[in-house]
């Protein structure tokens, strides 16, 4: 089926810019309607659609909306852009044995003040990238504005690059379930459970690749589950030019303030839209401190209600959520991670070398430069360095972060447990090195 151009092409699509006038700090951005729009119908319930695309059978828990289509057209559209260029990535954290630095993470990091201005950045935070699974908080704000609506628990899943848990499957399931889709409508790739120990136990009950077990799967459900309330076509929902992935694509430009300025497919075969850094974490920023009844406002407080659905059991993004109040983090592969506060402080991250090792120290050292106490940050501020079972050095953040984070000492070694069953300890690079 051909579908009208997406937004980034020369010839934008007219029907999906979410025409909404907001102010972040000194940027500003006002977007004129050339008539109403409708924003959200609450306590509508999910209806499948008959062959025609109109309201049908009444269906249960998924609710969604029918919004008006509107016009935009391309001088609305943000005008900043992400540099292409090779990222200026500087040193961000130091892997210490003994009193030796024997390994340097290089990196890039931006805080935001709750103006929206930038109170502190450390390499390059204008270049462009690809932000993989850190972007899916604003994708499902553009599927939100484009009729979809879960409760709490299924909208966290649809934000999730889950670690394939039983709650997570089970919530898919339900999600298709509930809207009359199978796990064959998927199109995501079929992958394993990326939870080491979940995977394991997949792979010792005989169970192969799977659609449902792939970390995306709550994503890619609720896209089905919105362009079938649109009445959209299925099958090619993952195209760039499917009218699914241009609201979605507007979202990503309204929220970060750029322009896309390169598409390329990820991992679970959606389209993936770069941006800058600041865009980024600017985005995320206005998610977590939206107002509420605001879409941005149910994927804040989906994922702040339920932190291990949004991610895993064992993720550090759900233990620094849990320890933070307020808190709104969200990682990606690659080495990324943005973390944002209710009044619009937020800290975003990128790992040059795409690990996830000095991730947390860097992300912690960053947010104690947002005001976040630092004695609750002591357990992410290092990582241990180990010879068997002895503690020899550590990682922590360095360069640019060091005095501003030196009063933080490194987590105590946990004794008396084997390396491989300590909580948390590499957990998430594990993860990361076993989807590659």
């Amino acid at each position: 089926m051909a579908h009208t151009p997406a937004p980034w092409c020369d010839n934008p699509s007219p029907i999906v810019r979410q025409a909404r006038p907001h102010e972040r700090g000194s940027q500003t951005w006002q977007r004129r309607q050339d008539r109403p729009v409708e924003r959200r119908c609450r306590d509508v319930w999910f209806h499948r659609p008959d062959k025609q695309g109109r309201r049908g059978q009444r269906d249960g828990r998924l609710t969604v909306t029918q919004p008006v289509e509107e016009t935009s057209s391309p001088e609305r559209r943000p005008q900043k852009t992400a540099v292409i260029r090779e990222p200026r990535h500087v040193p961000l954290a130091h892997v210490v044995r003994g009193d030796i630095v024997e390994g340097v993470h290089h990196g890039s990091v931006v805080v935001l003040s709750a103006d929206g201005g930038v109170a502190f950045q450390a390499g390059d935070i204008e270049a462009a990238f690809y932000p993989c699974s850190a972007l899916k908080p604003v994708q499902v704000v553009g599927m939100l504005r484009a009729g979809l609506s879960l409760d709490d628990e299924l909208l966290a899943l649809a934000v999730a690059s889950h670690s394939g848990e039983e709650r997570h499957l089970v919530g898919v399931q339900g999600i298709l379930d509930f809207a009359g889709l199978a796990e064959a409508d998927l199109r995501n790739a079929p992958d394993w459970p990326c939870d080491p120990a979940v995977r394991e136990a997949w792979v010792r009950c005989g169970r192969g690749l799977s659609r449902l077990a792939q970390n995306g799967s709550g994503t890619h459900a609720a896209m089905l589950v919105t362009a079938q309330a649109r009445g959209w076509p299925l099958d090619d929902y993952l195209d760039s030019g499917h009218p699914l992935q241009q609201s979605i694509a507007e979202a990503v430009e309204d929220l970060t303030g750029e322009r896309i300025a390169r598409v390329t497919v990820d991992e679970c075969g959606a389209p993936l839209f770069s941006v800058s850094l600041e865009g980024l974490t600017r985005a995320v920023a206005q998610i977590a401190s939206a107002d509420p009844g605001t879409e941005e406002a149910a994927v804040s407080n989906a994922i702040r209600n339920h932190p291990e659905m949004a991610s895993g059991s064992w993720r550090d993004v759900a233990r620094l959520m849990r320890a933070v109040p307020g808190l709104l983090a969200n990682d990606g592969f690659e080495g990324i991670q943005v973390a944002a506060l209710p009044d619009g402080r937020a800290v975003g991250v990128k790992i040059a070398d795409g690990g996830d090792r000095a991730l947390m120290p860097v992300v912690a050292a960053a947010l104690a430069l947002c005001g976040v106490d630092r004695g609750v940050l002591t357990e992410f501020a290092s990582r241990p360095v180990l010879s068997g079972m002895t503690m020899v050095g550590s990682l922590r953040a360095a360069g640019a972060l060091t005095s501003d984070f030196s009063a933080v000492p490194p987590a105590p070694e946990e004794k008396g447990q084997p390396r491989e069953h300590r909580p948390h300890a590499h957990r998430t690079e594990q993860i990361r090195r076993q989807r590659r």
